[in-house]
């Protein structure tokens, strides 16, 4: 048997943050959630029930929350900071997919909340030049 695709996976996480464009919400702050799975190979972790084979969703949540904790003006800019973080803390990760939403966003609208999903593959080259 042969695994196709493997990831660590994060739902749902909350953060109380100062992202925003305007001064207030950097200010007040507000309410976000980040969503992410990490692409890397588990195949070793499965097979030997050893956490040194894998990377502790615990070790991604601590970069996950350093990054939440430095205030952006645009949740593009958050996202991409703890994207690039994962890969450039764990060489092994093939890509990572993030999505951050600001919930109750300041626009007049009545939703669960606003934000922006993206996809890193991990290869320096791309990520510089997109």
């Amino acid at each position: 048997m042969k695994v196709k695709e493997s990831y660590i996976c994060l739902e749902n996480l909350k953060f109380y943050a100062y992202h925003g464009v305007s001064e207030q919400e950097r200010t007040v702050g507000c309410e976000f959630s980040v969503t992410m799975r990490v692409a890397l190979p588990l195949t070793d972790s499965m097979r030997s029930d050893n956490v040194f084979d894998t990377i502790s969703y615990a070790d991604i949540y601590k970069i996950v929350k350093t990054e939440m904790l430095t205030p952006s003006k645009l949740v593009e800019n958050a996202a991409w900071r703890i994207a690039s973080a994962v890969c450039d803390a764990y060489p092994e990760v093939k890509s990572v997919e993030l999505k951050l939403l600001k919930k109750n966003p300041p626009m007049g609208a009545s939703c669960d909340g606003a934000g922006v999903e993206i996809c890193l593959v991990n290869d320096s080259k791309s990520m510089l030049n997109d």
